[in-house]
């Protein structure tokens, strides 16, 4: 932890999070199989192909059931030692979960162990180390960050890589293995729990539900951690921005969000803070939207708010929007085909240094419909889909500055309407990007009430010797004492994905339900946000005064849940 603290982090540092009631006494909880689980809605034919394949993967596991928590005889417990790893991108909360790990370890047995594995999952492969203890765990209890053990973005997933993992629980004597993370280091999860039981492991590997994008939930697990604090944090932003362009009355701000695969968290700002026009990449896939209708709906909004001599406004786009235009997903697909590292085309592009070169060298192997695509893009835009690619040689659509090109192309088409006679207005563009600053804040009081208690409910499922779930909190919109622990089995959440020409077993990200509540509302209101300055300002996410502040809910979470009670 750094040596210097603000006031606030140093008070931070004192807050006691509620635990719930079901997990107060953790010698006497017992896991028990649960009546409940997750809504299949395939049709019985497709779930049996589906099942087998997800079968075929984890014949050990794929069975397990439900579980639940009751009270059961209070026992001496033998000392555990458990080992836990940060996978994936950082979200609010993570030390939480360490410290609710960590206390609930010591609560069964003072004598237990808790070993971090550093660096993210790579840790696990390379044998990096360090024993949690109570004087370093004290010094992050409710603060941001990954830092106490870091994280990293390592898959454990070939047979060679599961194998040394296999030899370093069992050098460790590991009783569990946490590994908090999102969907695909669930995945991974779910992927050594099979490896381990094939090889008669006792290690229990138990995951935790990790990503401020929200995208990993269903009926069970109500909200991913992060998502609460990342867009209070958002939403302090976007209602600051909102007040400076309603007081000086000529800027647009055109405002990006975190959120490639769903758009979560764009909407659950847009219902907090109103803004003129929101797109929900989900909805345009749906609508099949082309980029230039969605060009002509920014541009519409700007020329209704002129005639009302409203030349100002604020538009919310959420990071992955590129991905979800019909056009603009398949030009991708083509570029990602075309420059594969194995391809003579990525060498060639590489080794072209005029950028007017590079784009007039892809645009002769485009098809068609996607040279259509990729010329009507502004130029660095067309830079961005072409250099900086991962590792799998895929375009890196998080740094495609999609608001930039918004501006950009709503300006030419501005022009031409003035040109026209069709808009007389000033049009002066703003862009931000809400992004990494929402990933490592200090966590909202529910994060770290809720990152506690997963912490406590997955000892509970390692104490239960319960391996290959995922720890789960339900009844969040209640008392945090009435919360629900409980444990779902990894393998009810998959699905099959073919990636890169085989098929594999992946967790299936949420995306935003069209058909849903929080969608519903927002489709009702959002006529009303365009034309009026209807801004909300929430402010800085509060940790002290009155509970209707300090614990607010998402609105997100509180439309869901009222949507599960109208449908029970």
């Amino acid at each position: 932890m750094s040596s210097s603290l603000s006031p606030l982090q140093k008070y931070r540092l004192q807050y006691l999070p509620t635990i719930p009631d079901a997990l107060k006494n953790m010698k006497m909880l017992k896991a028990i199989e649960a009546k409940t689980g997750l809504e299949l809605k395939k049709h019985p034919s497709e779930l049996e192909i589906s099942f087998t394949t997800i079968a075929d993967f984890f014949p050990l596991s794929h069975r397990a059931p439900f579980l639940k928590f009751t009270k059961g005889k209070q026992a001496l417990t033998k000392p555990l030692r458990v080992g836990v790893v940060l996978s994936g991108g950082q979200a609010a909360g993570g030390h939480n979960v360490i410290s609710g790990i960590f206390d609930a370890l010591k609560s069964l047995n003072p004598a237990s162990e808790l070993i971090g594995f550093l660096n993210g999952p790579s840790g696990i492969i390379k044998d990096q180390t360090t024993e949690i203890t109570a004087p370093l765990i004290e010094g992050y209890r409710n603060q941001g960050g990954f830092d106490l053990i870091g994280s990293g973005r390592t898959k454990i997933e070939t047979s060679e890589q599961l194998k040394t993992a296999l030899e370093v629980v069992l050098k460790h004597k590991l009783d569990g293995l946490i590994i908090i993370g999102g969907d695909d280091s669930n995945t991974n999860a779910a992927l050594l729990a099979e490896y381990f039981l094939a090889r008669q492991c006792e290690t229990s590997v138990v995951g935790v539900p990790k990503t401020i994008d929200g995208d990993l939930k269903n009926k069970d697990i109500e909200i991913s951690f992060g998502f609460d604090s990342a867009s209070k944090n958002y939403s302090e932003t976007i209602g600051s921005l909102m007040r400076d362009v309603f007081s000086a009355k000529k800027y647009y701000c055109f405002i990006k969000l975190m959120g490639r695969s769903a758009s979560h968290i764009t909407l659950e700002c847009a219902l907090q803070t109103h803004p003129n026009l929101t797109f929900i990449s989900e909805e345009v896939a749906a609508q099949k939207s082309s980029l230039k209708q969605l060009v002509g709906e920014v541009c519409n909004l700007i020329c209704q708010r002129a005639s009302n001599g409203k030349d100002y406004g604020v538009v919310l786009i959420p990071e992955g929007l590129v991905e979800f235009i019909p056009e603009v997903k398949c030009l991708i697909v083509e570029l990602n085909g075309l420059l594969a590292e194995s391809t003579p085309h990525y060498a060639a592009l590489e080794n072209l240094k005029d950028d007017s070169k590079k784009i007039e060298y892809i645009e002769k192997l485009l098809s068609k419909d996607s040279v259509s695509c990729f010329r009507s893009l502004p130029k660095d835009n067309k830079l961005q889909l072409l250099i900086g690619r991962d590792s799998h040689g895929n375009v890196q659509v998080s740094k495609i500055e999609t608001e930039r090109m918004m501006i950009e192309m709503v300006k030419e088409e501005l022009y031409k309407r003035t040109k026209k006679g069709d808009y007389q207005g000033t049009f002066s563009p703003l862009s931000h990007f809400c992004g990494y600053e929402g990933r490592a804040c200090l966590p909202s009081n529910f994060d770290c009430q809720y990152c506690y208690a997963l912490g406590m409910t997955a000892v509970a499922l390692i104490k239960s010797e319960a391996t290959g779930y995922i720890c789960c909190l339900s009844n969040l919109t209640k008392r945090v004492e009435d919360w629900i622990p409980g444990g779902i089995p990894l393998t009810s959440m998959m699905a099959m994905e073919t990636r890169h020409g085989t098929a594999k077993p992946v967790i299936t990200k949420a995306l935003v339900d069209l058909n849903g509540k929080p969608f519903e509302v927002f489709s009702q209101q959002r006529a009303r946000w365009a034309q009026n300055d209807d801004y909300v300002n929430p402010g800085p996410t509060q940790f002290f005064g009155p509970e209707e502040i300090t614990d607010a809910l998402t609105l997100t979470l509180k439309l869901e849940a009222i949507e599960k009670q109208d449908k029970t």
